[in-house]
């Protein structure tokens, strides 16, 4: 039997490699670019990160019970678009946001009851709604662009302080707290980590299992609404095809902070990790006029060396 205080070296060559390896990618970055590192391009690169950290709370809960969700980058796209037209309609920003938020819950809600009570797979099922809604944030403008807002709305980004913080910064930390308070202190928190272990010994100790699971998905679906918001109050454009990718990078935050695919294990606080160096990843990829779809290739080389790290650990665990 092995000590669980051992030592294993084997995951941390694993992770110090990875370390290592962004820390050489952000000193050949900063040689390449040379305002890499200055403030104004750190506080870029933080204010990117907060939409993808907000967004990978909802992936990392659901994540953290066994699940997933393919359906986030979507919503972003469909929040986006409704808040546009909604605003530009004459309605307060703050209704058109509760109306934002309510939209999210709802997908949340489909997501969650074909998965807890149709015993649908949930890759199936958020699959099959990123589909349908990103055709619904099409059909609700016929697919063209919503730009000219008040600044109203941009002040819940583009605001700064001390002149140089941005506020997404404070949602982060925020929403971050309440929900690491929720995961560590509550039953509901516990009752994620116990579904995403052993679903069924969490049923046998009481936990209502199919209502957890819809409650984690609704949760997931105001999330990525939230995110959406952000991103229009970042642009102040909507486009129907916004968001796309987004639940890559939403999943590749968790996974890399080491929330467990398998479920149960994990801490939420690590996600917020993920998330910067993702932003950062891409940030300097831009910055050394690395194409798009390179960019893409190195994030998904990025998860699937988390993935094999998180598999590693486990096999060495068992």
């Amino acid at each position: 039997m092995k000590n669980k205080h051992e030592i294993n070296w084997a995951d941390w060559i694993i992770y110090m490699g990875m370390i290592g390896i962004f820390l050489v990618f952000t000193v050949i970055c900063s040689a390449m670019g040379k305002d890499f590192l200055n403030i104004n391009n750190i506080m870029n690169i933080v204010n990117q990160a907060s939409i993808n950290a907000i967004l990978a709370i909802g992936a990392s809960i659901v994540i953290l019970t066994g699940g997933i969700d393919l359906s986030v980058g979507s919503v972003v796209g469909f929040v986006g678009i409704f808040l546009a037209m909604n605003i530009k309609d004459g309605m307060s920003i703050p209704v058109a946001i509760i109306l934002c938020l309510i939209c999210g819950a709802v997908i949340g809600l489909f997501n969650g009851i074909l998965i807890s009570y149709g015993k649908v797979p949930a890759f199936i099922t958020t699959l099959g709604s990123m589909q349908a809604v990103r055709g619904l944030a099409q059909i609700i403008n016929e697919g063209q662009a919503v730009s000219g807002f008040p600044l109203e709305i941009g002040a819940l980004m583009k605001t700064k302080f001390f002149g140089v913080v941005p506020i997404g910064v404070l949602y982060v930390i925020v929403f971050y707290a309440v929900m690491i308070l929720i995961l560590a202190y509550t039953k509901f928190g516990r009752g994620i980590y116990a579904l995403g272990g052993n679903s069924h010994a969490a049923r046998l100790s009481g936990i209502k299992v199919k209502k957890l699971e819809v409650i984690v998905y609704i949760l997931c679906g105001m999330f990525a609404a939230f995110a959406g918001v952000m991103l229009l109050a970042r642009l102040l454009y909507a486009d129907p095809s916004a968001g796309n990718s987004y639940e890559m990078n939403a999943i590749a935050a968790a996974v890399i902070g080491g929330i467990s695919m398998s479920g149960g294990k994990g801490k939420l606080a690590n996600t917020v990790v993920g998330a910067i160096i993702l932003a950062t990843l891409t940030n300097g990829l831009q910055i050394m006029n690395v194409a798009t779809y390179y960019q893409t290739v190195i994030t998904g080389l990025v998860v699937i060396v988390a993935v094999f790290a998180d598999k590693r650990k486990e096999r060495k665990a068992e």
